[in-house]
């Protein structure tokens, strides 16, 4: 058995596991930990395509995997710490913005994982990692925003995460190192 290309779908699954953990302790109200947690997910997401190139062992299932523990970190995860730290009316409303967040965020990782370009310069639109860990931080000052601006801040990066404005991607220069 080969070890070495497990390595990074491992470190992927230590993403996923970030994002679930930090779910429970957003539930017991233990908010810091959470966002910490999410953070730390951003770390291993990072970390588990240098380490596939670095090893030679990039895959499809590996594609996938990424997107699946995206969307529980960055996506589900992030809107759930959202909801319970910055709750606009504590109804209806919570609900369609954080639900508006992780459609938009399955939406742009859907886009990625079809989108054939090489051109590793820029991304199409903000990332779900970049947003939901935005989204996470914005979270540890939600006693110094408003209702509005908690709006505004949902809205701006749910809107982000599907337009298709050019961001410049950090990747290039990882890359050109190696």
């Amino acid at each position: 058995m080969n070890i070495r290309k497990h390595i990074p779908n491992s470190i992927t699954l230590g993403n996923m596991y970030c994002g679930f953990l930090s779910m429970g302790f957003t539930v017991h109200h233990y908010y810091r930990s959470a966002a910490a947690l999410i953070l730390i997910g951003m770390l291993l997401d990072a970390l588990d395509g240098r380490v596939a190139r670095r090893l030679n062992v990039k895959s499809e299932i590996g594609k996938q995997l990424d997107s699946l523990a995206d969307i529980v970190t960055f996506g589900i995860a992030p809107t759930i710490l959202f909801a319970y730290t910055n709750a606009i009316e504590g109804g209806m409303l919570d609900f369609v913005l954080t639900g508006l967040f992780i459609l938009c965020g399955g939406y742009r990782l859907a886009r990625f994982n079809v989108d054939t370009s090489e051109d590793l310069s820029h991304f199409s639109g903000v990332p779900i990692t970049a947003a939901g860990g935005l989204l996470a931080f914005s979270t540890l000052f939600h006693a110094h925003i408003s209702a509005i601006g908690n709006i505004v801040i949902i809205c701006i990066l749910s809107y982000l995460m599907v337009s298709t404005w050019k961001i410049p991607s950090f990747k290039t220069s990882i890359i050109s190192k190696q």
